[in-house]
């Protein structure tokens, strides 16, 4: 049915990682807005982070609350538990719905510290310059092969596939017009690609005001659509008001770019719909 990926929101954080509302918020916020589905995606608990993943204890009350979630909506709104789980968690991803895999960090090869790449400019420049010899696409590069890795444990659903263009606002940082960006995307693809991976069309980017284009660039997806990938569209969302942020917009560019179709995911797996 056309319009049906209006209705399922799978990319979703609460306040038990870095989200802004309660599970009960987000759940009624789509409850009323009519949405079908509703997928949480915690971020996994990862070692290395300490600012906005799941802790082990918070871990267990999300399942928890989840599940009585599941069973208060049911017959009017299908919740499903996933996951986004990190290259660096240590959490198991087939313990849930579903999983969304994704790379947040850069590990420097010089001072193995874990840089996230996606936050604080201080922190992108540190890993810069501390690390990769100053040399910007080396760090897009390391991200990629990251995210490479990431598709290698077969996720569902793959993550905003180019989070490292999120504070390169400008080129700020690194040219994402040079043939080495899209050489290591490229690889990243290649291997979403053997592992059945869907590509996250992800329109936060926007919404939280880092950039004017979503994730992944429109070079990444016309590859894609190359290699003959698939596509679900989701927000990110971190608070209950961009449930559904953008996916018109995002439709449109899909189609623009030769997309006739997108995934749409439910309780019973992914369903193509129309474009």
């Amino acid at each position: 049915m056309a319009d049906e990926y209006k209705l399922s929101s799978v990319h979703v954080h609460s306040k038990l990682c870095d989200g802004k509302n309660t599970l009960d918020e987000l759940a009624v916020t789509a409850w009323h807005a009519g949405l079908k589905t509703l997928g949480f995606s915690g971020h996994s608990h990862t070692p290395c982070d300490i600012e906005y993943c799941m802790t082990q204890s918070r871990t267990a009350l999300y399942k928890a609350q989840v599940a009585k979630l599941k069973e208060r909506y049911a017959g009017k709104l299908d919740i499903l538990c996933g996951l986004e789980w990190d290259l660096f968690s240590d959490d198991d991803p087939t313990a849930y719905d579903y999983f969304i895999g994704s790379a947040h960090y850069v590990r420097g090869p010089k001072t193995g510290r874990y840089y996230e790449i996606d936050f604080r400019e201080a922190d992108l420049a540190a890993c810069i310059q501390d690390d990769f010899d100053g040399d910007g696409l080396a760090v897009v590069e390391a991200y990629f092969d990251n995210v490479r890795q990431v598709a290698e444990h077969k996720p569902p659903i793959l993550g905003h596939i180019d989070l490292i263009k999120k504070i390169n606002k400008g080129n700020k940082f690194f040219d994402e017009t040079s043939p080495r960006y899209m050489a290591a995307a490229r690889k990243a693809l290649e291997a979403a690609a053997a592992n059945g991976c869907v590509l996250e069309v992800n329109t936060s980017s926007v919404y939280r005001g880092y950039r004017d284009d979503f994730f992944p660039g429109e070079e990444i997806l016309r590859a894609w659509k190359e290699m003959g990938g698939e596509v679900i569209i989701t927000a990110d969302a971190h608070e209950a008001k961009a449930l559904t942020f953008g996916y018109e917009e995002a439709a449109a560019q899909l189609k623009a770019l030769g997309y006739d179709h997108v995934q749409v995911l439910g309780k019973d797996g992914f369903v193509p719909c129309a474009l």
